[in-house]
Parts: structure tokens; C-alpha cells; sequence
């Protein structure tokens, strides 16, 4: 008998673990909701109207975005969702229209000969009956000079000086998609205190360069705010941290910057842990009922859930926290153009090479 209460034990603590074990997949409302706030968190995408669809894992986005970059970066975002099987990115990238080309100018008119004066035409005529008479004598015209003016005439002014041509406008140069930021913390971030949306400030590290030419000197500030952070529990939960650039101080301008996101997750036991809480109880009171119930019952519960306490102390959750100083990486996801600048603010300070 008693083996036979134990065989059953066996089974049914099987069939529990099996059940917990398990997990609701997502359902289609939850997965197109979760994408749409991933799209809506992204600065680069906010305000836009883009539409999510999902149906049993085949996601459809729809929609028009600026470039390339964007349509890309919200099929990353939909490819990232738990439970996505196929992509469908019928998103368009909008471009502006060509400029018709004016038509050539029509050719201009000739100019009009201008007609001869009268006395033209009379010397024309002297000269002509001239030519059919070489015996007879020239007609001399006797042409009168004015009267000399005995009064000076006044010096000529001095020339006023010529004003310096104005300085050349400065040359503008173009930062390509694909480079590499990395910016030094200014403020701190902690995955317990930091918010979704926080601005947080940073300068930059190294300088940017264009074919070996320093576009952008080291020291200059940098903006960027907070696109995701969650806080992990105490006995469930796991830290996570996503930031993003979005503007960048130099020469006296302010250039609005896409970059790609800094995500951070941290390291956590807390869904097993829950789960253990509830299996050692469940445990615990089917361990008392084959016991003989009643008084037994109880005491197996008792120590099911002790057994569930003692996981929740030993297991804990990491939060993130990012001190001043640290240096992190991001890509510029579309190209930058700027007025170079020779001097930065902290040219002396040497870079930092600890990168996150």
C-alpha cells in the first residue's frame, strides 16, 4: 500500500511540474500592442503613423518614415517581440519629388544695325564722287575747335578705399552613417531611479573625423534620454536600461543626431524563483495529503512554503548603474553634416579607452 501511495506521488509531482513548466505563448493583440510601444518609445519614430498588425506570429508594419534607417530599425524592434515568426515591412520611405527643370531661354533677337547719320551719308557721297574724279581737287572741310578755356580744371578727388571682400562661407562636411560616438556619462543612470523618458547628458569622447580630418574635437556635449528602463524586483523581475542620442553641441551650433540604442539588461532569477514559491507549496500540501490529510496536510504546506521562502531570499535581482564617466558606444544611423571645428572645449583631457 504504501508503495503504491508513493508511485502516485511520484506521478501527480510530475504532471506539476510539467504544468508549471509550461507558458502561455502571447496572443496577437499583446504581441501588436508590445511592438507599437516598442516603435512609439523610439525618438526617431515618434509621431509617426505606423501601423502594427499580427496574426498566429506574422507581423505586418505599415506606414511612411523618413529613410532607410527608420524602416529598418522598426523591423528590428518587431523581429525582437517573443512569439514573431515572419516579418512583413511594407513601411515606405518618403522622397521628395524632382524638381521639374526650367526650359532654355529663347535666343535673343539680333540687334538692329543702326541707320547712318546724314552727314555720314553726305561724306559717303564726297567720297564717292571723289573716287570718279581722280583729277579734281579734294573739297577740304575746315572743322572749328573751341575756344581754350583758360580756367584749370580741378584735381581729380582721391579715390575712396576699397572695402576687403567678405570671408569666404565656411565649408560644410558631411559625417557618413555608420560611425561610431563614444560619449562619457556626465550624469549617472541607475535602472531603480532612472525613468522612461529621462534626459541625460554626456560629452564626447573621441573625435569625429572625415577622411582623416577632425570634424568634431573630443569634449563637446552630447543629449541623449532614456527609451526604456525597468526597475527589477526584489523577488521577481529582471533590470533593463535602453538609451538613445539625440543631439549634439558644437562650434556654438546644436545638431540633432539618430543614433542606434544602448540596451542593458540585467542578470535575474526572479520568474523561477516565483514559480519555485508555488511549486514548494503545492508540493508541500500534496506531500501532507498522501501523508494521511488533516494535521499532515498542514504541516506539508507548511513546508512546501518554507521551501518557496528560502528561494525568494537567495534569489536576487541586478540592477543597472551606469556612473559618471563611463563610456558607452552608439552608431549614427543617418549621415551627420556639420561646420568643422578645430578647437573642442577639453582638447587637453585624454580619452578614456574603458568602453561599455
Amino acid at each position: 500500500m504504501k508503495a503504491r501511495l508513493y508511485l502516485n506521488a511520484v506521478v501527480l509531482l510530475t504532471i506539476l511540474a510539467v504544468a508549471l513548466g509550461c507558458s502561455k505563448a502571447p496572443t496577437d493583440t499583446q504581441m501588436a500592442t508590445d511592438i507599437q510601444n516598442k516603435l512609439n518609445s523610439d525618438s526617431g519614430l515618434q509621431g509617426k503613423q505606423l501601423i502594427v498588425q499580427a496574426d498566429k506570429g506574422s507581423v505586418t508594419l505599415s506606414g511612411e518614415v523618413d529613410n532607410n534607417a527608420q524602416r529598418e530599425a522598426a523591423a528590428h524592434y518587431a523581429s525582437s517581440e517573443p512569439g514573431v515568426k515572419q516579418i512583413v515591412n511594407n513601411l515606405q520611405v518618403a522622397s521628395l519629388q524632382a524638381q521639374a527643370s526650367a526650359p532654355p531661354d529663347a535666343q535673343a533677337p539680333a540687334p538692329e544695325q543702326p541707320k547712318p547719320s546724314p552727314a555720314a551719308r553726305h561724306h559717303r557721297k564726297v567720297s564717292s564722287k571723289h573716287e570718279e574724279d581722280p583729277y579734281k581737287a579734294p573739297i577740304q572741310v575746315a572743322q572749328s575747335t573751341p575756344a581754350a578755356d583758360s580756367t584749370p580744371a580741378p584735381a581729380p578727388a582721391p579715390a575712396a578705399p576699397v572695402p576687403p571682400p567678405p570671408p569666404p562661407p565656411p565649408q560644410k562636411v558631411t559625417i557618413p552613417s555608420g560611425t561610431t560616438l563614444s560619449v562619457r556619462l556626465v550624469d549617472a543612470l541607475d535602472s531603480e531611479t532612472a525613468t522612461q523618458g529621462q534626459t541625460f547628458h554626456a560629452t564626447l569622447n573621441s573625435a569625429l573625423s572625415v577622411d582623416g580630418d577632425t570634424a568634431i574635437p573630443a569634449g563637446y556635449n552630447v543629449e541623449g534620454h532614456v527609451v526604456t528602463v525597468q526597475s527589477a524586483g526584489k523577488f521577481a523581475g529582471q533590470s533593463l536600461l535602453v538609451l538613445q542620442l539625440d543631439h549634439i553641441s558644437a562650434g556654438g551650433k546644436n545638431y540633432s543626431i539618430q543614433t542606434d540604442q544602448y540596451k542593458k539588461q540585467g542578470s535575474s532569477r526572479g520568474k523561477n524563483t516565483a514559480e519555485k514559491v508555488g511549486a514548494g507549496a503545492g508540493i508541500g500540501a500534496l506531500i501532507g495529503a498522501l501523508a494521511g490529510g488533516g494535521k499532515g496536510a498542514a504541516i506539508g504546506a507548511a513546508a512546501g512554503g518554507g521551501l518557496g521562502a528560502g528561494a525568494q531570499t537567495i534569489s536576487h535581482s541586478q540592477q543597472i548603474k551606469l556612473p559618471s564617466e563611463t563610456v558607452l558606444n552608439f552608431t549614427l544611423q543617418s549621415s551627420l553634416t556639420v561646420i568643422p571645428t578645430t578647437q573642442g572645449p577639453n582638447s587637453g583631457r585624454q580619452p578614456l579607452n574603458t568602453q561599455q
